[in-house]
């Protein structure tokens, strides 16, 4: 008979009436026949199923083999007996080199009619031991799952006691091997079919002995912590952890990260290689694992594991967002890498160029899956930018990207920022602070945050680009009794010379602290500079002066020299003075008392008090139209500042006052409204400042700072409960109260006045308003007709007689800029450039020195961004803009220099002279010696740092190639397959984005 069936086999017919003369072959062997002919046909049916070159050959023989094992099953026991199958698992079947792969197929087959017999027993054990023999030749991953499968089918086969461990971790050895060579879809799905029949073997081990699984991850964390191995552990390992129950999850992590015989490099390797699992598909709790293991890390605090292991990963984590079928675990190990990374901002900013790309491919997706992951980006989104507000020209675009989703409200992202952070005692990360391999592109150098000591910083950033006051304080002398002053000469010589990134304002912060602060809370930076101004200037007025600058020169006459030499360095720099009077509206007599000033505090007036048009604070119909002469006849005067606001009375002054302006376009033929923002007398086309002004400007129903100004200055009037008490009329009358200025400070410090007391809720709140500025002011300064004779002495105008004003032109040189709602929270930042005159060195005119050109001013000086310790380009559109997309961010300290002019000719002009003798500052031999030994060691910092990250770097495991990531995709925005998984019908169940 077995003849016949291979003659039929083996012959040219036709498959259908091959498989009537097999049927009828098959029906002769149900019946019974000798023990010759049973083995005849047994060793014809291995001979098909082990050898057949076509399926159809192996059905038939597996058909055999079935039939016989069931119609004979003492002659098939007696076939499948120990010694047969122990020469098919160590020598295989057929001619050498052509070994038949369907070894352990054919076992399987046949081990369900040889349950029953004697010799089951001794075909266990043998496979008992086979197996594990087998999985120690590291089998590919096919014969593993064939493995896998015949003792998932008879568990009597899987190697017990000792054996059982030594079993599973060679296993998980050869996962450890595991590739797909093949990028087909047909292929990936295979590769993930045998992979999961292997992890599935271990599963079911590890259910029935527990004791089996810590070995078995002893052995796991072993492959992915070792740093010798040529070629990076197969990802495959992920299918290992899935199955590992978590209540195991705390004592496994606990005795990794307490294990003293693991070393940093080892951890470092093995969370990487870890973190590179969320790219393996279907893999459940992986996530978990990963985020427990980098909390693990975090409570025994290996901060710099953490971060090295972030900074390398994050990018790839963030990729996996394009893939659907992977989404949810990298979503969940990248929000916690992201809100957990709190102590810098490098973790985050690594993600700033591929949100947007990847936001639009998640909206082109139109899923379930993308709108969650949607959701929950924007949340973590928001909650960077609240942690790291002060970025605005970096955020912009991400802005605009996720500007149509939800947003978090504060206390959600307090939240969450709360829940998830490394430790809660910050001075135990403030060594490792961003690393910055170098200095900022722009030159300029950044202040470390010491503990929400930014509002510190964005101050000492704001005074240091004040390149008057700051050569002043570089000049000052060695040995000047001002220990203060001292400190922040030193401060601002390392700023100017120091060749690292960032320097810590430590010393100058202790020495610098107001006694009533609370050490690591966020202050008042407004608070701050009043305070750090008024004990400089104490400091010297008690006897400890050292600028002596002034005196050398010897065109200051002797009526200016007492009147500058008599003042300290703040009051020559910063000091301002205001007369404020008071008339009774009854008698008309007017008390008045002048008094200095540092900087100007302008509060918001009523939401019913609008400041444009008609309506304004200084109503156009009553003073006319203004127009400020070009800067060649600056020294125009006008009269008092008392607004009539009924019937003229005797004795007032005739002329109308003059209000705050600012340099702006106005049509042809327009008459100039002196309060709105653009009222100017000169033409746009031939000054490009006008227009700049003009851009400058905010909606018509916002506030300006002129707006302010104008508010600050405007009277008020004293009635009712607020009467005047007359000393003329020695009783209480209406009065009315104004402010005028007297003396323009060289820079001119305006505090816009956004935190007020809220009594309902007992806390500080802040007036968001957008407020525009001018890069440009006019500022109105009254002026004595002596002092008007003095100051333009060398002038052609001549005022009027009687007191006047003159208008005086400010340059905008620094916004310190606020992040947040409230003065107790938030974030500082800082805007600066460095307004200088055109012609410091030049010779003067006429004893006057030639003003800086507009244009110079306004559109060649660079500006600057402070934030700590980053320093980047910026511009004035971003300073105009950064509330329109950052509400939250709102000008706060506004810094002006006056620019030259009639009135602040001696002060300018001795600054040019000096200047022009002397240069840059020099610094004091000990001060040279320590920047020039401190440059010295951040080289050796630098090199020893080097070093210590190579070595780091390089035990970091790189990621498999066959991954394609986001990266992959960067030129190919065309491709919505490229960009979105999904496209093209793929949805969450699709490969297309999957390739290995």
């Amino acid at each position: 008979m077995d003849k016949i069936l291979e003659a039929v086999v083996m012959s040219s017919y036709p498959n259908n009436v091959k498989q009537g003369l097999v049927r009828r072959v098959i029906e002769a062997a149900k019946q019974p026949m000798d023990s010759e002919q049973c083995w005849s046909m047994l060793e014809l049916s291995t001979k098909l199923y082990l050898l057949g070159d076509t399926k159809y050959k192996r059905e038939i023989g597996k058909e055999v083999l079935e039939v016989y094992g069931h119609y004979h099953p003492e002659e098939f026991e007696e076939f499948f007996n120990v010694r047969f199958l122990l020469s098919l698992l160590q020598e295989g079947y057929g001619p050498l080199g052509k070994r038949s792969h369907y070894v352990l197929d054919y076992i399987q087959l046949g081990l369900q009619f040889v349950l029953e017999s004697p010799s089951a027993n001794s075909i266990f054990g043998l496979l008992r031991i086979e197996v594990l023999r087998k999985v120690c030749e590291r089998p590919s991953p096919k014969q593993c799952a064939k493995i896998s499968k015949l003792l998932i089918q008879h568990p009597q086969c899987i190697p017990m006691g000792k054996h059982q461990v030594l079993f599973c971790q060679q296993l998980i050895r050869c996962i450890r091997q595991f590739q797909c060579v093949s990028e087909g879809e047909e292929d990936i799905m295979e590769f993930l079919e045998q992979v999961n029949k292997v992890s599935g073997l271990l599963q079911r081990i590890w259910r029935t002995q527990t004791s089996v699984i810590l070995p078995s991850l002893k052995e796991l964390f072993t492959i992915i912590s070792s740093t010798e191995e040529q070629e990076p552990p197969s990802n495959a390992l992920a299918s290992v952890v899935q199955f590992v129950p978590l209540e195991l999850m705390d004592g496994v992590i606990r005795n990794l990260t307490n294990d003293d015989s693991i070393t940093d490099v080892q951890m470092m390797t093995a969370i990487g290689r870890m973190i590179d699992w969320v790219s393996w598909p279907l893999g459940k709790n992986i996530d978990k694992w990963i985020i427990a293991l980098l909390k693990g890390l975090a409570a025994v605090k290996k901060f710099s594991i953490l971060i090295e292991v972030t900074l390398s990963k994050i990018e790839k984590v963030f990729s996996k967002l394009l893939y659907p079928i992977v989404r949810e675990g990298a979503l969940s190990v990248l929000q916690y890498m992201l809100l957990s990374f709190q102590h810098s901002h490098e973790a985050f900013h690594l993600l700033l160029p591929h949100i947007p790309r990847l936001v639009i491919s998640l909206k082109k997706e139109d899923s379930n899956s993308a709108t969650s992951s949607l959701e929950q980006l924007a949340e973590l989104i928001h909650c960077m930018f609240f942690r790291f507000s002060g970025f605005p020209d970096l955020y912009e675009p991400v802005l605009e990207a996720i500007k149509a989703l939800p947003v978090p409200n504060e206390d959600r992202i307090k939240y969450l920022l709360g829940q998830n952070a490394w430790t809660s005692q910050k001075n135990e990360l403030a060594c490792f602070y961003p690393r910055l391999a170098s200095k900022s592109e722009t030159g300029k150098i950044g202040l470390i945050n010491l503990g929400n000591t930014c509002y510190m910083n964005s101050i000492i950033q704001s005074l240091f680009m004040a390149s008057d006051f700051r050569h002043s304080v570089l000049n000052l002398t060695e040995g000047n009794s001002q220990p203060l002053m001292t400190k922040l000469q030193w401060l601002f010589a390392f700023l100017e010379h120091s060749q690292r990134p960032a320097i810590s304002p430590e010393s100058f912060l202790s020495a610098s602290w107001p006694p009533w602060f609370t050490p690591g809370a966020q202050q008042d930076c407004s608070e701050y500079l009043k305070y750090l101004l008024d004990r400089l200037h104490e400091e010297e007025k008690t006897g400890k002066r050292i600028y002596q600058k002034l005196k050398e020169s010897s065109l200051i006459s002797q009526v200016v020299e007492r009147h500058y030499l008599n003042k300290t360095l703040i009051e020559k720099m910063f000091g301002g003075k205001m007369m404020t009077k008071i008339r009774c509206l009854k008698c008309l007599n007017v008390s008045s008392r002048e008094e200095a000033f540092t900087d100007l505090s302008l509060a918001f007036p009523p939401p019913d008090r609008h400041m444009r048009g008609s309506t304004s604070v200084l109503p156009v119909e009553e003073i006319g139209p203004q127009f400020i002469e070009p800067p060649e006849n600056p020294s125009q005067l006008t009269g008092s500042p008392w607004i009539r606001r009924k019937a003229p009375m005797a004795g007032d002054p005739a002329a109308l006052p003059m209000p705050v302006e600012t340099l702006g376009f106005q049509e042809p033929g327009e008459v100039a409204n002196p309060l709105s923002g653009n009222a100017v007398g000169v033409d746009a086309s031939k000054d490009p400042l006008s227009a700049f002004g003009e851009r400058a400007c905010a909606p018509k129903d916002s506030k300006s700072v002129p707006d302010l100004i104008n508010y600050f200055l405007s009277p008020e009037r004293l009635t009712a409960e607020n009467k005047y008490h007359c000393e003329k009329c020695a009783s209480l009358q209406d009065a009315e109260k104004v402010a005028e200025l007297t003396e323009g400070p060289h820079y001119l410090i305006l505090t816009l006045l956004r935190f007020s007391f809220d009594p309902r809720t007992m806390k500080r709140k802040k007036i968001l308003d957008n407020v525009s500025i001018p890069v440009v002011l006019k500022l109105p300064i009254l002026v004595a007709p002596e002092e008007t004779e003095e100051v333009c002495q060398h002038g052609k105008d001549r005022p009027a007689p009687g007191r006047g004003f003159m208008s005086v032109v400010y340059d905008l040189c620094s916004v310190v800029v606020h992040s947040g709602i409230s003065s107790e929270s938030g974030h500082y930042y800082c805007y600066s450039r460095e307004c200088t005159d055109a012609v410091p060195h030049g010779q003067p005119q006429d004893g006057v020195p030639k003003p800086a050109s507009d244009k110079q001013l306004d559109f060649e000086i660079q500006w600057y961004l402070f934030n700590d310790t980053r320093v980047s380009f910026s511009s004035f559109e971003s300073v105009s803009n950064v509330t329109s997309f950052f509400p939250k961010d709102t000008a706060y300290v506004l810094f002006y220099r006056q620019r030259p002019g009639r009135q602040s000719c001696p002060l300018h002009e001795a600054l040019a002279e000096a200047g022009c003798l002397h240069g840059e500052p020099s610094l004091h031999k000990d001060l040279m010696e320590a920047i020039s030994k401190d440059n010295i060691l951040y080289l050796q910092e630098q090199e020893k740092e080097a070093r210590n990250r190579a070595a780091y770097i390089s035990a970091l495991p790189k990621s498999p190639l066959w991954w394609r990531d986001f990266d992959r995709d960067k030129d190919d925005d065309s491709s919505s397959g490229g960009c979105s998984p999904a496209a093209g019908g793929g949805g969450s169940g699709s490969f297309h984005g999957l390739v290995f």
